[in-house]
């Protein structure tokens, strides 16, 4: 009841307020919670994760099977000395299953816009003694500089309102990533809705050969941001690239159909080289 008695005044009040109160109560969420280290087996490793704040700790406090994207692109370009790219790393747990694939000869490239995040996904790169993660605090778009960023313990950019909260971060374009550190074999791009944005600043590595792993956030901050799946499709021409999907509770990825109804909600995507 207190709940609901809540959520309507933030309702009521303007928005920039009530993401400014919404912000504080995550800070103070964080403040308060009782950090540890966990270890679990995550795919066919076994990890120590630092759990640093009650999301992390329902998303990394338990055993992961394998993700169905890493076997898939273990197939062609995931191996050992290979380059990653993980944009939109969170707290490095997925970088540090990546990690294992490519070796201690390869690299991954974490980036990630929350400090909050990037210091959890720091202790966990030292905890499990993996040099090859790179770990970069800055937001992926279609352009260099400075992007409004919310407040929400899996943050996404700001739409305008600041509905959540929201600070300055340094943007970057993924082709910008590639200069600094090499062309990259695997791209994931995990960005909360600004997937176009992200893949709008990636031409260079898009025409390189790399393949692509996206979580495509239908329904939940795609439209938001101004994408559109048909946009996300555009940028993984049927005559270059093989695509196949599936959804969240998919153990397997299956080829994707145009109009297919996989598409109407949150997905993932795999696109591999011809």
């Amino acid at each position: 009841m207190l709940g609901r008695i809540k959520r309507a005044l933030l309702k009521l009040m303007p928005t920039s307020l009530a993401g400014r109160l919404r912000a504080w109560r995550i800070r103070h969420l964080i403040r308060q919670f009782p950090t540890r280290v966990v270890e679990h087996t995550y795919g066919n490793c076994i990890l120590k994760v630092y759990l640093a704040d009650p999301l992390s700790q329902g998303w990394y406090d338990q055993d992961w099977s394998e993700l169905p994207e890493i076997a898939v692109l273990r197939q062609t370009r995931l191996r050992p000395g290979a380059r990653v790219f993980d944009i939109g790393a969170h707290q490095g747990v997925v970088a540090l299953m990546l990690a294992r694939e490519v070796g201690s000869h390869g690299q991954v490239v974490a980036v990630e816009p929350s400090p909050h995040n990037i210091s959890a996904a720091v202790k966990n790169r030292e905890l499990n003694g993996m040099p090859q993660i790179e770990v970069l605090q800055a937001a992926v778009s279609d352009r260099r500089g400075k992007l409004m960023f919310n407040e929400g313990l899996n943050g996404q950019l700001d739409d305008g309102t600041g509905s959540w909260g929201k600070f300055e971060v340094e943007s970057m374009t993924i082709d910008d990533l590639a200069d600094r550190f090499g062309l990259p074999d695997v791209v994931f791009v995990d960005v909360e809705g600004a997937e176009c944005m992200a893949l709008a600043g990636a031409s260079r590595v898009l025409s390189s050969g790399a393949d692509f792993f996206v979580e495509v956030h239908v329904n939940c901050g795609l439209e938001k941001l101004g994408g559109t799946v048909d946009q996300v499709l555009s940028y993984f021409p049927e005559e270059r690239f093989t695509i196949v999907g599936r959804k969240e509770e998919d153990t397997e990825f299956r080829p994707l159909l145009k109009t297919d109804p996989l598409t109407n909600d949150r997905f993932f995507l795999i696109a591999r080289v011809k």
